[in-house]
C-alpha cells in the first residue's frame, strides 16, 4: 500500500497544530459614549437610531456603552471614549460636573463629538437656565421655535470635500421638526449643508431666512459635528442621512 495517503494526513495535522489560532472576537477599534433620552417624542428616532448603531458596530468592530441621563458624566468616564454621540439629549438638565467634564472634552479635544436635533434647544427650559458655553459651541444662537409635525424640505451640501459629506448628494429632501434659532450660526460655524425654506413641504410660515441644518465648529480641539435632523425613525431609512451618519462617526473618531 502507497504511504502517500499516510504522509498527506500527517502533514494536514502538522499544519492545524502549528497555525496560528483564529480569535472569535476582536479587540474593538475603539469605543463609543451614546447619551439618548428614553421618553418625549424623541424617544422612537433613539430607539431606531440604537437598532442602527448596533448594526454598524457590529460591522465595523467598535463598540458602544449607552447612558440615559448625563448626571454620571464625570472627567474620569469621558476618558474611555473616542466619540461622545448625543443621539437626542437637550443641553439641559446637566449637572456642574457633567458640564465642566464635557467643556473639558470638547475644548482640549479628548474625543469626538456627533449631535443631533435636540442638543440646539438652548435656552431657558423646565427651570433650567441657559448653558452659555453650550450656545456659543453651537454657534452663539438660542431656541425660539420649530415646525410642530414637521416638512420635508431640500437641503444642499455646502461643502461636498468635507469627509462627512462624502458621497452625499449635492442636493437631497428629507422631513424633520425644523429648528428656528434668533440668529444663524453662520458667522461662528463652518456650514456643511443648510435647506431652503422655499421648498418646504407642506409649506410653513416658520422660517428664519439663512438656515444651516448640518455644521462644524473649528474653534475648539474636538471634532465635531451638528446634525439638526433627529425627530423621525423613518430616518435611518434615508441613504442620505444614514451616509452622514456613518461617515460622521469614522470622522469625528478619526478613523
Amino acid at each position: 500500500m502507497s504511504r502517500l495517503p499516510i504522509l498527506l494526513a500527517g502533514m494536514a495535522v502538522l499544519i492545524l497544530l502549528t497555525a496560528p489560532k483564529v480569535h472569535a472576537q476582536q479587540q474593538p477599534r475603539f469605543t463609543i459614549l451614546v447619551l439618548a433620552d428614553t421618553g418625549g417624542g424623541h424617544v422612537l428616532f433613539s430607539a431606531a437610531g440604537k437598532i442602527w448603531l448596533n448594526k454598524l458596530a457590529a460591522d465595523s468592530n467598535f463598540a458602544i456603552d449607552y447612558i440615559i441621563t448625563p448626571q454620571i458624566i464625570n472627567k474620569e468616564m469621558l476618558r474611555k471614549y473616542r466619540l461622545f454621540l448625543q443621539l437626542d439629549y437637550p443641553p439641559y438638565p446637566w449637572n456642574d460636573t457633567a458640564q465642566q467634564a464635557f467643556e473639558d472634552y470638547i475644548d482640549n479635544g479628548r474625543g469626538g463629538w456627533i449631535g443631533f436635533h435636540h442638543p440646539t434647544l438652548l435656552g431657558v427650559f423646565d427651570g433650567y437656565p441657559m448653558w452659555q458655553w453650550y450656545s456659543n459651541f453651537m454657534g452663539g444662537i438660542e431656541f425660539k421655535k420649530h415646525i410642530p409635525g414637521g416638512t420635508s424640505a431640500m437641503l444642499t451640501v455646502e461643502d461636498s470635500i468635507h469627509p462627512v459629506m462624502k458621497n452625499v448628494p449635492i442636493r437631497f429632501v428629507t422631513k424633520d421638526e425644523w429648528y428656528i434659532y434668533n440668529q444663524s450660526p453662520r458667522p461662528n460655524v463652518h456650514v456643511l449643508a443648510s435647506i431652503n425654506e422655499d421648498t418646504y413641504n407642506p409649506p410653513k410660515e416658520v422660517k428664519m431666512g439663512d438656515h444651516p441644518v448640518i455644521w462644524s465648529n473649528g474653534h475648539v480641539k474636538a471634532r465635531n459635528i451638528y446634525i439638526a435632523m433627529g425627530h423621525f425613525p423613518e430616518l435611518f431609512n434615508d441613504g442620505a442621512f444614514t451616509t452622514i451618519f456613518s461617515n460622521a462617526i469614522f470622522w469625528a473618531t478619526g478613523k
